[in-house]
């Protein structure tokens, strides 16, 4: 039913007057007309209802943002909201606090150049000179500077000689790493690298920045076979990543979205405090996962958003709570659910209890749960008695889900998982958000944002590689740019993993 036939819809329906008029003239047709007026409005009623529905989908939908919802806040626009944190504030100044070790400059012992200042003559008396007296002291003052930079051509003579004994006439091999009479050294490659995969700067860029540092502007291939060739020698390092990620108590997943060419792909990301696996797949689904190898053989707590692949994997989970957060204010700012302000209240004063406790050994005992537990299932219990769920006569049921508010459906996610949504509060050890995750994935927004999507899934995959790498040795405090180049001289690092 489109909105040209409901206007003709209501306009063909008779006034007060000429329903009046009909009576009287030919009251054996009114009963008639009276059917059909009434189906003409039940229709126009249905159709209110319907728009009435669609209007308050769409203004649900407008009243989403990054604070009650999981939509990151590049999607706020200009119309941001207001900062509402969570934390109290504790009375202290912005920057270091008393105790801070700090990080300023420090006098270097031994300083690569010294420039003596003389001093000649005295600055109060006349016509003193001061030239020949040894000084008493010195007073120092340092000052960092980088070197100007510049390309430094190191030539490769090999000898050749005329055996005496074979008479043939032979030279000394060169270095394994030269395989051109003339190319850039690993140092050059591992720095495009490192601009390439970790500052997340196109091609081009790149190339501007070593003609104007260097004065030698490197080609497009060259960069990019630099990142293939860092990319091969990876391969123990990915395996020894993936076994540990298997072996980790507690792993963080998430997944998002990425251009390749022209089609959708996701970015899957396994992370912990200490590991970083990223890998690129057509699907998001548990195709995915399956490939890479890490989850099928996980069997600690598996942390993540709720997405439903995950269930799939025989495993501990837990929920992330500040996508659960976002939601309850979201029910209790927009659809006026008092019970979701409470429970919000609740999770926050559960997770300063377990976060006040974390680093101990020993877990909470089932008396120390139980307070907790109970005030939870009391308030899902009063927001399942303001938000019943109807009953449908039989004749009306189809198959199916049947359609919900949001309401309900939380409340349904709150008891069918209550303890994968609490399973910071059974176990220290689990954080009570999957932030680690979402932060390690960001950057590929970055990334997309900088140099747009990826022309081939070989080049998104490299990406995924060297991302593992690079996002590892920050974790594990190791210098990037110096692992870069252990990487192109075949000497990748071997991530290692704290049993906890």
């Amino acid at each position: 039913m489109n909105s040209g036939h409901d206007a003709d819809l209501a306009r063909s329906l008779l006034t007060r007057e000429q329903i009046l008029a009909l009576a009287q003239s030919n009251p054996e047709a009114l009963a008639d007309l009276v059917l059909a007026q009434q189906e003409i409005i039940v229709r126009l009623v249905q159709k209110i209802q319907t728009l009435e529905q669609r209007i308050i989908e769409l203004e649900s939908r407008l009243s989403k943002d990054s604070h009650n919802s999981s939509k990151p806040p590049s999607s706020d626009g200009y119309k941001k909201p207001q900062p509402q944190s969570r934390r109290k504030r504790k009375g202290r100044k912005s920057g270091g606090q008393r105790g801070h070790p700090g990080s300023t400059l420090k006098f270097a012992e031994n300083p690569d150049q010294v420039v003596v200042i003389p001093l000649d003559e005295c600055p109060h008396c006349k016509d003193q000179s001061l030239k020949y007296l040894a000084a008493a002291e010195y007073e120092r003052r340092q000052e960092f500077e980088i070197p100007a930079p510049k390309l430094s051509v190191t030539e490769y003579r090999a000898e050749v000689k005329n055996c005496p004994g074979c008479g043939r006439r032979i030279h000394a091999p060169f270095p394994e790493h030269l395989k051109s009479p003339v190319q850039y050294g690993p140092r050059l490659l591992s720095f495009v690298v490192y601009l390439r995969n970790q500052q997340l700067l196109p091609v081009n860029r790149i190339r501007q920045l070593c003609e104007d540092l260097f004065g030698q502007p490197v080609s497009e291939e060259v960069i990019l076979q630099a990142g293939e060739t860092c990319c091969a020698k990876l391969e123990p390092f990915e395996s020894a990543l993936i076994a540990g990620l298997q072996r980790s108590p507690v792993l963080h997943v998430d997944e998002s979205g990425l251009r390749v060419g022209k089609e959708l792909h996701w970015l899957h990301a396994a992370t912990t405090p200490e590991l970083t696996f990223y890998g690129v797949h057509k699907k998001r689904g548990k195709e995915a996962p399956d490939q890479f190898g890490i989850l099928p053989k996980f069997n600690g707590t598996l942390v993540h958003d709720f997405w439903k692949a995950y269930l799939n994997y025989f495993c501990r989970h837990a929920l992330c709570n500040a996508h659960l957060l976002r939601e309850l204010t979201y029910l209790q700012e927009q659809e006026q659910q008092a019970w979701a302000g409470h429970l919000l209240d609740l999770l926050t004063e559960m997770n300063k209890f377990t976060r006040s406790r974390q680093g101990r050994v020993e877990q909470l005992s089932e008396q120390q749960k139980e307070p907790w537990i109970e005030r939870f299932r009391e308030i899902v219990a009063w927001g399942r008695a303001a938000n019943p769920q109807p009953d449908t006569p039989p004749e009306k049921r189809v198959r199916g889900r049947r359609k919900q508010s949001k309401s309900q459906n939380m409340l349904d996610r709150l008891e069918r998982y209550e303890h994968y949504v609490l399973a910071f509060l059974h176990d220290l050890i689990v954080p009570f958000t999957n932030n680690l995750a979402e932060q390690d994935i960001r950057m590929i927004r970055v990334q997309q944002k900088i140099s747009g999507c990826f022309r081939t899934e070989k080049g998104a995959a490299h990406f995924a590689r060297l991302r593992s790498y690079i996002s590892t040795a920050r974790k594990q405090g190791r210098n990037i740019l110096q692992s870069i180049e252990q990487a192109m001289q075949g000497n990748c690092f071997i991530p290692t993993m704290s049993i906890r």
